[in-house]
């Protein structure tokens, strides 16, 4: 009986023991937990998988979030090993927008734009005769300048030659960045408005004394992105979701382009790079005011940050396309007021574009212009048109096809980059 014990101990207690230890490993091992300090879903914006519905003015749009990725883990005592946010979940880590304009400097010196390679042949001359002048009024010209600012260059550049007696050609170079820049408007605002109205009416209160102090509804930032068809709307909307994710804003897409059937499925592929969401129409053609109402009562219920609604592409003399956009700015405006509405232009398109803008300021409101194809345009004069015609700023522009590519506008740094400066 003895021996019978004896080997029952033996055998039993390194079993149990096996057993113990594949259950620590079981609850130490990564994907068993969620990440300690991991914000929940509601509150960070789609972090957690799977998808939520919700109901619009017509049909059902969902929710789709990004899904988790396996390699998290709940111990206290792994806290020192846990891995960085973007090995955790799989999502990528955007580069910083500031900066970038300066760092891709030399595609703007590449494209061959009329305002570097032409405009620098002609002032490299050792001097400068009528015709030259003549010659640089034209490229100005070509470049989509507009007659009005063009002439206004040339004015002031011939004067102060005239009055400084300048000939180096170095030194007339120095005098027409200097206009240049000056024609572009450094002076305008070009920041975007993707601070949550309610943090800023949070903040206003704290600073006056006599607020009452009652807690606030959040209300998020909405931008509304609008343009023609194959300008890259729905592209822009995915590089400035990677924009304000560097900047550590919580973004939910609208993908209200419910007439082109990939448009969703792209904007949510830019989404879930980052560990954005998305709220799309569960069928194609849905209204895509709906959507775009749907995004912005997630953002509300969800308390993000900043909502980027995308909306089809439509061409600014189709009467019955540009009144829906028009029903879009309404029916948004019921659940938030809309922070920001940027149209996207292509700069190629030139002359044309400022058409364009035209009819889209006057149905949407449009606060901001984004320009994209800048990398390899003979267009750069379209900012200083688009901007005299409408009295709105250029706040970004796509300098290649890279998805960190879109940068916020600085005035100098384009007028040197068309310069080779």
């Amino acid at each position: 009986m003895d021996n019978d014990l004896l080997t029952a101990l033996f055998v039993g207690v390194p079993a149990l023991a096996a057993i113990v230890g594949v259950l620590v490993a079981r609850r130490r091992r990564p994907g068993s937990g969620s990440r300690p300090g991991a914000p929940d879903d509601a509150a960070r914006a789609g972090r957690g998988g799977g998808a939520a519905e919700t109901s619009g003015g017509a049909g059902t749009t969902t929710l789709e979030r990004p899904p988790v990725a396996p390699g998290t883990t709940t111990a206290a005592e792994d806290l020192e090993v846990v891995p960085d946010l973007d090995e955790v979940v799989g999502f990528e880590v955007p580069a910083p927008a500031a900066g970038r304009l300066a760092r891709l400097r030399d595609r703007l010196a590449r494209s061959g734009s009329p305002l570097g390679t032409r405009l620098l042949a002609v002032l490299s001359r050792d001097h400068l005769s009528e015709d030259d002048w003549d010659e640089l009024e034209e490229t100005l010209l070509l470049a989509d300048m507009g007659a009005g600012p063009a002439g206004e260059l040339i004015d002031a550049l011939r004067t102060q030659v005239r009055v400084q007696g300048v000939k180096d050609p170095a030194h007339v170079r120095a005098l027409l960045r200097e206009q240049l820049v000056a024609l572009v408007d450094p002076t305008l605002d070009r920041s975007l408005a993707t601070t949550p109205p309610s943090a800023l009416a949070a903040a206003a209160d704290d600073a006056d004394e006599d607020a009452d102090g009652a807690a606030r509804p959040h209300v998020p930032a909405v931008v509304l992105v609008v343009g023609v068809n194959g300008t890259g709307k729905t592209t822009t909307v995915g590089k400035l979701a990677r924009v304000l994710v560097a900047e550590g804003r919580t973004v939910v897409l609208g993908a209200a382009d419910t007439f082109r059937a990939a448009a969703a499925d792209q904007l949510e592929t830019w989404g879930s790079r980052v560990g954005v969401p998305t709220v799309r129409s569960d069928r194609d053609g849905a209204d895509p005011a709906a959507v775009a109402f749907d995004a912005v009562r997630t953002g509300v219920r969800e308390q993000f940050d900043v909502v980027l609604v995308d909306t089809a592409g439509r061409l600014q003399n189709k009467a019955g396309l540009m009144d829906e956009l028009g029903k879009i700015t309404r029916v948004l405006t019921r659940e938030a007021p809309l922070s920001e509405v940027l149209l996207v232009l292509d700069a190629t398109t030139g002359q044309n574009g400022l058409n364009q803008a035209k009819v889209f300021a006057e149905v949407a409101g449009v606060t901001g212009i984004v320009l994209t194809k800048l990398d390899g345009t003979a267009k750069g004069g379209i900012v200083v048109a688009v901007q005299r015609q409408l009295g709105v700023p250029v706040k970004l522009v796509g300098l290649g096809e890279g998805p960190d590519d879109l940068a916020p506008f600085d005035p100098e740094d384009f007028v040197d980059g068309l310069l080779q400066v």
